[in-house]
């Protein structure tokens, strides 16, 4: 079974397939303002991503590890990747909001809770890290 979605004015799609079984919250600044709240996302290794109408796709390097992108017509944020070198390369993290079936996701996890909003929380109980101890997985190691 395969995993189907798109932008908001469908110039890009994409299939996913591998079966997603849950998704994770990021907290931190740079999600918040690309997604308008809290960013919800689903792991997908790089090989079970096919994205139709890549042209379409403009990506922003939000970081030294990582890139954005999104849909250059509708801006819909589309996934967030990790570029730099390490078990997670190329792996997508693909905004839950843009699949076309949702039905049987879990919320396992979240990210930068330390700079969580007070205003809202989520019902489930999930693994929380802090942007330290999620930095100390996924950031390149810094040259001496």
């Amino acid at each position: 079974m395969s995993n189907t979605g798109s932008c908001l004015c469908g110039a890009v799609h994409y299939e996913i397939s591998a079966p997603i079984t849950d998704t994770g919250a990021c907290h931190c600044d740079m999600c918040r303002k690309w997604s308008g709240g809290v960013y919800l996302g689903v792991e997908v290794a790089a090989d079970n991503m096919m994205i139709s109408g890549s042209e379409n796709v403009t990506t922003f390097t939000s970081s030294e590890w990582a890139e954005r992108g999104f849909c250059k017509t509708c801006g819909s944020s589309i996934y967030y990747r990790i570029t730099s070198p390490g078990a997670h390369h190329g792996s997508y993290h693909v905004s839950m909001g843009t699949l076309d079936q949702t039905d049987g996701i879990a919320l396992k996890g979240e990210v930068f809770i330390d700079q969580k909003p007070k205003g809202y929380s989520f019902a489930e109980e999930t693994e929380q890290l802090t942007g330290a101890e999620l930095m100390a997985l996924f950031a390149p190691p810094e040259s001496p």
